[in-house]
């Protein structure tokens, strides 16, 4: 299960000071609810997508 910041608190940093485990966990909550996103999810989703692949994937086990 989750255990850390929400989405109230990450809005307010750059995707690169997210930790491994909440891009992982937004990105797979994102993933999830794809088909209704507005356009403004679409954009941060696609953020954390590319935040993801800047640091060369996630490991498996992100539950830090």
């Amino acid at each position: 299960m989750y255990d850390g910041r929400d989405m109230t608190q990450l809005a307010m940093m750059a995707k690169s000071d997210w930790k491994d485990n909440e891009l992982a966990h937004f990105h797979h909550s994102l993933q999830q609810m794809t088909p209704y996103l507005n356009s403004e999810g679409a954009s941060i989703h696609r953020e954390i997508i590319e935040e993801i692949e800047n640091r060369g994937g996630l490991k498996r086990n992100v539950a830090e």
